[in-house]
C-alpha cells in the first residue's frame, strides 16, 4: 500500500513538473515576444525622432538623445494641454459674458417696448 501511495505520488509529481516547464516555456516565450516588441518600439521611436539618423546614412543614435526628444515631445504636450485649458477657460468667459449682453440686450427691448 505504502508503494501504491508513493507511485501515485510520484506521478502527481511528475505531472506537476511537466505543467511548471511547459508554463516555465510558455514564460520564456513570451519574455522573448516582449524583448522583440520593445526593440521594435524602440526602434521605431528612433525613427520619428530622428528620421536622418535611420536612414540610409546609417548613423547610429545617442540613446540620451532618443530620451531627451521624448522629453522635450513630453513637455512641449504639457504645453499644448495648458495652452488648451487656458483657451477653454477664455471661451467660456467670453460665453457667459456674450449671454450677460444678450440678456441685457433683452431688457433693453423690453424696456423701450414699454417706452413706446
Amino acid at each position: 500500500q505504502v508503494e501504491e501511495e508513493l507511485k501515485a505520488s510520484c506521478a502527481r509529481q511528475g505531472g506537476q513538473l511537466r505543467e511548471m516547464g511547459r508554463r516555465e516555456r510558455l514564460l520564456r516565450a513570451d519574455l522573448l515576444r516582449a524583448g522583440e516588441q520593445l526593440e521594435s518600439f524602440k526602434t521605431q521611436v528612433m525613427q520619428i525622432c530622428s528620421p536622418s539618423a535611420a536612414g540610409s546614412t546609417g548613423k547610429s543614435i545617442m540613446q540620451q538623445q532618443v530620451i531627451e526628444k521624448v522629453k522635450q515631445i513630453c513637455r512641449e504636450n504639457q504645453q499644448s494641454h495648458e495652452r488648451e485649458k487656458c483657451l477653454q477657460q477664455e471661451l467660456s468667459s467670453r460665453l457667459m459674458k456674450e449671454k450677460e449682453v444678450s440678456a441685457n440686450i433683452e431688457v433693453l427691448k423690453n424696456s423701450l417696448w414699454e417706452l413706446q
